[in-house]
């Protein structure tokens, strides 16, 4: 049984309506570092204001952080998700095929798990800013098809079984504390490089649907702030979001 990594605080509800809007509301009264999980919401979401699906089962979790430094290098803290995301189901689903997706998907058997989610709420009482980390993992369900915008798998359904919601939330906060003393002692290299030994779609054809409009070029690699650079007829663009998706599977 793995041990709650030191230097966190915890809290474990059996329901909310997100986490992200419980660690808004606690942002200024709560021992930093705080996990908040949840067993159940009832208001979970996704990027661009979707909604995610939040049955009991599966985990729903935030990471609530003072963090130092610019709100661009916050928003790489995706990146670092993406890996322990990616470690947690290697854990639970040995033999799946595991791999990250620009930005900060993490698939399983090429279906999506896994929704990460970054919110900035400003700067607290001691100056830093407030960032929750939003992370949700389809343990036992996933989403009917027609409620994503890609196909989606849980662990149960590609392993044969579900890890324990309080295993799957220790293992998960164990890798993401490796990989944020990872950047610390490494460098931020250090996480690009490995998210790109697992990510996928690097080199081939991708769509990148932005707010108004629809890239379509070769994904080349990401920058060095982790900034998608794609390969388009009219020359080299860097994109830092949008949804992307493989044209086969459009």
């Amino acid at each position: 049984m793995n041990a709650w990594p030191d230097g966190y605080a915890r809290i474990v509800l059996d329901e909310t309506d997100s986490t992200n809007r419980e660690a808004e509301r606690r942002q200024n009264d709560a021992a930093l570092p705080l996990w908040i999980a949840a067993r159940r919401q009832t208001a979970g979401r996704g990027r661009r204001g979707r909604s995610w699906t939040s049955p009991e089962g599966n985990l729903f979790a935030t990471l609530l952080l003072g963090f130092d430094g610019p709100l661009a290098k916050a928003a790489r803290l995706g990146f670092h998700t993406a890996l322990a995301v990616a470690d947690t189901l290697r854990i639970a689903a040995p033999d799946a095929d595991i791999a990250v997706k620009w930005p900060n998907d993490v698939l399983l058997n090429g279906a999506k798990a896994s929704g990460i989610l970054l919110e900035n709420f400003g700067a607290g009482p001691d100056g830093r800013l407030r960032i929750a980390i939003g992370i949700g993992i389809n343990l036992s369900t996933a989403p009917e098809a027609t409620d994503t915008l890609y196909p989606a798998t849980s662990i149960a359904a590609e392993a044969g079984s579900a890890p324990a919601f309080d295993d799957a939330l220790t293992t998960l906060a164990r890798r993401q504390d490796y990989w944020l003393k990872t950047e610390a002692t490494d460098g931020f290299a250090s996480i690009l490089a490995n998210w790109r030994t697992r990510a996928t779609g690097i080199g081939k054809p991708i769509d990148v649907r932005l707010a108004d409009r629809t890239l379509s070029g070769i994904f080349r690699d990401v920058d060095d702030e982790g900034l998608l650079v794609l390969e388009t007829p009219g020359g080299m663009r860097t994109i830092a979001a949008g949804d992307v998706f493989f044209p086969e599977h459009v």
